[in-house]
């Protein structure tokens, strides 16, 4: 394998140096993922939002978000992307996948599929990282190609993020006077805005999962252990469906949210603590703080999906 460290001379924990940085880009990308799908999701329900006069509330509650936050946003979530490991970060991709399709044919499309798309923040930034991961294993200059691609993602979100903050700012002008390009733009095709998102994360979850699958295996020597570990995996995850779709049902509040991720991340620590590693518990913990990280920033956007 190539990196940038492979053109300097060897020295002592340069290699750990490089693995580092390649870890940072790989969460880098992750997190730019986020801030893309947050941005686009905070375009759509904003305008939405503009169109109700029973939801200038929300519309005002999602225009006071401070986008200075957002920069503190993407190093926290960059920060945790890089701390997981591999394999916790494929079992969380494996199973918000099993939850979301779960959930899409249990409850239909709509404001339950939309909030979905707030829920799946933190896994999207672990399948980014895994699918990268993945794909980039044993690939010549592999640092440089992460370098290029968190350079591009980060491209990306800064422009859906300037979207974000024109509309916020303008749109309810512009869209009345129809004079700039953008916001005639969205006043009549910002409603795909939800499918455009649908089409790209199932992309990116097909892409996650098979790189889930492959992380996982490869850490096994036979089949009976992959079965020992595959069979209660299988068993907690399907629990856990059940009871995140039952509760979903019962609640009207937005509460089950926070409570179903401390489920989810407890369900996820019992099992590995049966078939994992010490190092896997330490990274289920690390990822309850990227998922509650993920749901407070969000919370705004989370209330006007709930209420729709």
């Amino acid at each position: 394998m190539f990196s940038l460290g492979s053109w300097l001379p060897a020295f002592p924990g340069l290699a750990w140096g490089w693995a580092l940085l390649d870890a940072l880009l790989q969460g880098l990308v992750g997190a730019c993922a986020v801030l893309v799908l947050c941005s686009l999701l905070k375009v759509y329900l904003y305008i939405q939002c503009l169109n109700n006069p029973e939801r200038q509330a929300e519309k005002d509650a999602i225009q006071a978000q401070r986008a200075v936050l957002e920069p503190l946003h993407v190093l926290v979530l960059t920060g945790v992307l890089a701390l997981v490991g591999s394999r916790v970060a494929a079992l969380v991709v494996l199973e918000f996948s099993l939850r979301a399709v779960s959930t899409v044919l249990s409850l239909g499309k709509g404001a339950h599929s939309r909030q979905l798309y707030l829920l799946c923040q933190y896994s999207l930034g672990c399948g980014v990282s895994c699918g990268l991961s993945f794909l980039l294993e044993g690939a010549p200059h592999r640092s440089w190609s992460l370098l290029l691609a968190a350079g591009l993602a980060g491209l990306l979100a800064l422009q859906c993020q300037r979207l974000a903050r024109h509309v916020c700012a303008l749109y309810g002008l512009h869209s009345r006077a129809r004079y700039c390009g953008l916001c005639i733009l969205l006043l009549s095709d910002g409603h795909r805005i939800p499918a455009l998102l649908l089409h790209a994360l199932a992309v990116a979850f097909a892409v996650a999962d098979l790189a889930a699958v492959e992380l996982i295996n490869r850490d096994f020597l036979s089949a009976a252990e992959a079965v020992r570990f595959w069979t209660p995996l299988t068993i907690c995850y399907t629990l856990l469906v059940v009871y995140m779709q039952e509760e979903a049902r019962q609640s009207t509040d937005g509460g089950p949210v926070f409570r179903t991720v401390l489920v989810r991340m407890g369900g996820l620590f019992i099992l590995l603590l049966t078939v994992g590693r010490w190092s896997d518990i330490l990274h289920v913990l690390v990822s309850l703080l990227g998922e509650l990280w993920c749901l407070l920033r969000a919370g705004v956007l989370l209330e006007s999906c709930r209420r729709q």
